[in-house]
C-alpha cells in the first residue's frame, strides 16, 4: 500500500540523519496498527485534527499507549464555535477568551495544540494558558 511505501522512504531519510524525527498526519487507530505491524521506526507524531467538540478519544489514548505524540491542528475549531454559549460561560468563569480554554483543553488532554492565528495579540493571548487548570 502507498502509505507504507511513503513511510519506509522516511524511515530511511530517518536512518540515514537527513531528519531528527518522522510523523504521520490524518492517521487513525486502523491506520498507525497496519503501520506499526511493518515498519521499524515508531512515528514521533500524528496530527489530526482534534478539540472537545471533535474529540477522537479512542485514537488519542492508542497513540499515546503507543508513545506517540497527538497534534491537535484546528483546535480553535476553524473559529466555528467560538462562540459556543457553554464555551463562551466556561471561558468567563476563568476570566480567558473561548480560544484559551480551548487551548487549555487540549494541553490538560496530553495533546500539542496547533492554533493559527496572524495576529500578534492573539498568537501571545493563545500562548497565556498556563495559568489557570480546567
Amino acid at each position: 500500500p502507498q502509505p507504507l511505501n511513503t513511510w519506509r522512504f522516511l524511515e530511511k531519510f530517518f536512518e540515514q540523519g537527513l531528519c531528527k524525527a518522522i510523523g504521520v498526519s490524518n492517521f487513525t487507530v486502523r491506520h498507525l496498527k497496519e503501520l506499526l505491524e511493518n515498519c521499524e521506526v515508531v512515528p514521533v507524531v500524528n496530527q489530526v485534527e482534534l478539540s472537545p467538540y471533535l474529540h477522537q478519544k479512542e485514537l488519542s489514548e492508542y497513540c499515546k499507549s503507543q508513545g506517540i505524540v497527538v497534534e491537535a491542528y484546528s483546535p480553535l475549531t476553524r473559529g466555528k464555535k467560538l462562540g459556543d454559549a457553554r464555551l463562551v460561560e466556561i471561558a468567563e468563569k476563568y476570566g480567558k477568551t473561548p480560544a484559551q480554554v480551548l487551548i487549555r483543553w487540549c494541553l490538560q488532554h496530553d495533546l500539542v495544540p496547533l492554533p493559527k492565528s496572524g495576529s500578534r495579540k492573539r498568537i501571545l493571548e493563545n500562548a497565556s494558558v498556563f495559568d489557570f487548570s480546567i
